[in-house]
């Protein structure tokens, strides 16, 4: 199969529209990956996925390995035969769960050994063993294992992790190269805190191993929104021009038109299908709860210049009543919606960047969802 690549094709400001070109296709950036933890972007199918313009996908190494497991899954040759996607898969390193979920964690630089946070049995994940899950998950674009800290941490705990996430990044770019990947990438992980020396100093040790992609990790666990920005307009600053940056696990929608106006690439982020769960959509205007009792006899769609099915043919009557019934399709018709939101809102950064008015857009964007909010 062809190398990875990555090249940038126009740029608008700092904002930056590129082509990856992926084994299983071709990714136009920036873009915004839905978030598929268990093989499966919560009620929605892959043809649903395609009808949106979902041009790739994330997968959870830690959830996948605990359920099904690499036996199942191996037996399919891949995660994409498994959940029948057959367009490009991201996989992360599962740091950021084993960091969240897991019980009775230890890190020493063997790796972290946990407890199921499913059934309480131990578990032993190394950098090697990472990559060897996600090669067998068939990830198109796999993570190398890092330690994710809390906010706030000290300056020494954020030091040592970021000692432990380079030892891990190097081990497991040696286990990724010891066999040919068809195509494959391995993205290293930027960590360091909230200290801007700890972040130039990750920069400056990644950049040595040349990975063909960098993600600014340890953002979003709880720092203030412009602690968040400042931290990662530094780490996407200090990164390559010629390589894909991903801000990992960012994904409120003015946070996204303000980290593509930073040089950031890629996102993922559950909160559009999460939320929608929870009854938030959100619209050209803002975000809306559908449960709010003044929707109960609105004829409006949710959003006017919305495409997607419930806009297209449902009132924001009928999805309240949906919601607050627990019916299934409530859970069903929402995700669509956000999905298409985000992926809409992907495009039309795109186009934006692409016709050189990058600015003027973010701008319009900001100061409408401002008004609505």
């Amino acid at each position: 199969m062809p190398a990875f690549s990555f090249h940038v094709t126009h740029t608008s400001g700092r904002a930056r529209a590129g082509v990856m070109k992926l084994p299983r296709g071709e990714v136009k950036t920036p873009v915004f990956m839905p978030v598929g933890t268990l093989g499966t972007v919560k009620s929605l199918d892959p043809d649903d996925l395609v009808s949106l313009g979902a041009q790739i996908i994330l997968g959870n190494t830690y959830h996948l390995y605990l359920r099904p497991g690499m036996e199942v899954i191996g037996k399919f040759g891949s995660l994409h035969r498994f959940m029948a996607w057959d367009r490009p898969i991201l996989t992360d390193s599962g740091g950021f769960q084993v960091f969240s979920l897991a019980d009775l964690k230890t890190i020493t630089d063997e790796g972290v050994a946990f407890r199921s946070h499913i059934d309480g049995s131990g578990h032993l994940l190394t950098p090697e063993s990472v990559i060897d899950i996600q090669d067998a998950l068939g990830s198109d674009i796999a993570m190398v294992l890092d330690e994710c800290i809390p906010y706030p941490a000290e300056y020494e705990r954020a030091e040592k992790a970021l000692a432990t996430t380079f030892l891990w990044a190097r081990r497991s770019q040696d286990r990724w190269r010891e066999a040919d990947r068809g195509g494959r990438a391995l993205f290293g992980i930027v960590q360091g805190g909230m200290f801007p020396d700890l972040r130039r100093r990750a920069v400056e040790e990644l950049l040595a191993l040349d990975f063909p992609g960098y993600a600014a990790g340890g953002l979003s666990v709880g720092e203030p929104r412009q602690e968040m920005m400042d931290t990662a307009e530094l780490t996407f600053g200090l990164l390559p021009e010629d390589k894909p940056r991903y801000g990992m696990g960012l994904g409120r929608p003015e946070d996204l038109v303000d980290l593509v106006d930073r040089g950031a690439d890629m996102f993922d982020c559950v909160m559009p299908t999460r939320n929608a769960r929870n009854g938030q959509m959100f619209t050209s205007r803002g975000a809306i709860n559908i449960a709010n009792a003044k929707y109960k006899d609105d004829p409006r769609p949710v959003d006017a210049s919305c495409t997607c099915p419930a806009c297209r043919r449902f009132s924001r009557a009928y999805l309240r009543h949906l919601y607050i019934s627990r019916e299934l399709l409530s859970y069903r018709l929402n995700t669509l919606h956000n999905l298409c939101f985000y992926l809409t809102l992907m495009d039309k950064m795109r186009r934006a960047i692409v016709e050189d008015r990058f600015a003027a857009f973010r701008r319009g964007f900001l100061d409408r969802m401002a008004e609505g909010g």
